[in-house]
């Protein structure tokens, strides 16, 4: 069984979307081990005993994730099928570089696909977010 399937099927954890199911469109991304993967072409008993991240787990009793409030407020979201997958990868980012530009933005994000929004606001919440987690905002 593929992890995507296990986490949406066995867990309940729906927000991993499945889109492409091929591992190009970037709307399964988890975090296994701290690491972005693909849950559409992981098996779930590759994973047995790893630490397994879905976008359920960002925002905390306070509230929304500091990337989560970014992308509201730069309405770096439309219909919402690909957030989950941009969101952990963001994370992943952000964590790795603190202060992106935006040729690096869009490097990090290039195996995600929004067909939605054109990817400005989405642009926007990465660096909102990056401000915010450097404690700019």
């Amino acid at each position: 069984m593929l992890l995507s399937d296990f986490l949406r099927h066995q867990c309940g954890l729906t927000g991993t979307h499945v889109g492409c199911e091929q591992g190009v469109c970037g709307a399964c991304t988890v975090r296994i081990d701290g690491a972005i993967a693909r849950s559409c072409l992981t098996f779930a008993i590759g994973v047995d005993g790893a630490s397994i991240e879905t976008v359920e787990g960002m925002a905390g009793p306070e509230g929304l994730h500091p990337i989560q409030q970014a992308f509201q407020e730069e309405h770096g979201l439309q219909c919402g099928f690909c957030t989950p997958g941009f969101l952990l990868t963001v994370q992943d980012l952000l964590e790795k570089n603190s202060n992106p530009n935006d040729e690096e933005i869009r490097e990090h994000l290039s195996g995600n696909v929004c067909r939605c929004t054109g990817y400005q606001g989405i642009i926007a919440a990465v660096r909102n977010a990056a401000e915010k987690l450097r404690g700019g905002a």
